[in-house]
């Protein structure tokens, strides 16, 4: 199958062609940037020289139907919203990575995002892509929200234990930090080497963008009203996302306990690794993967979980989540194409 990427020149795009040129049933097709059509892929990325050699072009829904099977999109938000109608509606599969389908709320998306919602007609279409949690509704759609980094990692390490009712649900924090990847491409004060290198910043307090999408897959799936506290970090390291996750448990259990109900929940999912007790996972453990893994403990003294959930934020966290999506919904082997060993040191 062709497989068009719009957003040509970021981080998430250059991804998605790495995972895709190894990928059994899935190539690359037309490489979409309005900002640098006409030049070769090549010329903004030199490390694929002589293997993608393809010229960068604009935005043509009508070619894009007719010359490719499935579309994804990794573009700032605001603007695949306007792209996906188009695409929808001539029959073509979309795996969007932005956030522009992930809030089922208009105002919610308004609020944290800035940005004019998608139309509600798809909003209602797409089905959020949390790979290990919603594999049967992601298997008939047509337009996937491919879910963010933060939130990956954050549900992922959260999902079994509310499942149990065993948490309190107003007690969770979590401390979330990232590898400057996270801030993509474009350069800013932000990821400036000489603001970021030898530095460790909180920002977005109170008002990151992943908030409300955290707290929508959360309350889904405890079936109760989730808030949650949560803090970003960004870290001067390139990839990675770290969630330190707490949460206060309303009964007396143990770690054995509680690795027991993870291991349970997870033991079909090959992409979640839920460490041995005792074992805490690191960053450069995913590195270059789509694992998600955790590692947990249950402070006697406290009676407080502690959840350390570990991703590569461009490939579990966007690229990898994407093609593992596009694996569910054609009816292919979940792990084709992503079965890199992680990369170390």
């Amino acid at each position: 199958m062709k497989a068009a990427i719009i957003g040509g020149t970021g981080y998430g795009s250059i991804e998605l062609i790495r995972l895709i040129n190894k990928h059994p049933y899935l190539e690359v097709g037309t490489v979409v940037s309005n900002s640098q059509a006409g030049n070769k892929f090549s010329d903004t990325y030199p490390h694929i020289s002589e293997i993608i050699e393809q010229p960068l072009e604009k935005f043509e829904p009508n070619q894009l139907a007719d010359k490719n099977d499935v579309v994804f999109l990794a573009t700032p938000s605001g603007v695949s919203s306007r792209m996906v109608p188009e695409l929808i509606d001539k029959g073509i599969k979309c795996i969007d990575l932005s956030g522009d389908f992930r809030l089922r709320s208009v105002e919610e998306y308004e609020t944290w995002y800035k940005h004019s919602p998608a139309d509600e007609r798809y909003l209602k279409k797409a089905v959020y892509g949390l790979s290990e949690i919603y594999p049967e509704k992601i298997k008939t759609a047509n337009l996937i929200a491919n879910p963010g980094c933060y939130p990956t990692a954050t549900t992922l390490g959260l999902i079994p234990i509310l499942k149990t009712n065993l948490g309190d649900y107003d007690s969770i924090i979590i401390d979330a930090k990232s590898g400057v990847s996270g801030a993509g491409r474009g350069l800013s004060l932000t990821n400036h080497y000489a603001e970021i290198n030898e530095n460790l910043k909180a920002y977005k307090l109170g008002a990151h963008q992943h908030i409300p999408e955290i707290e929508q897959v959360l309350t889904d799936e405890a079936g109760n009203p989730i808030t949650v506290s949560f803090t970003t970090h960004l870290v001067p390291m390139t990839r990675g996302i770290m969630c330190s996750i707490y949460i206060k448990l309303k009964e007396k259990v143990t770690t054995e306990d509680v690795h027991q109900i993870y291991d349970e929940f997870y033991k079909n999912k090959p992409f979640v690794r839920v460490r041995p007790i005792g074992k805490v996972p690191s960053t450069k453990e995913v590195w270059g993967s789509n694992y998600c893994d955790i590692g947990l403990h249950v402070d006697p003294r406290t009676n407080r979980l502690t959840v350390i959930s570990v991703i590569d934020n461009l490939v579990k966290g966007a690229a990898g989540q994407a093609i593992q999506n596009a694996n569910i919904m054609n009816g292919w082997d979940e792990q084709a194409g992503l079965q890199d060993i992680p990369m170390y040191p």
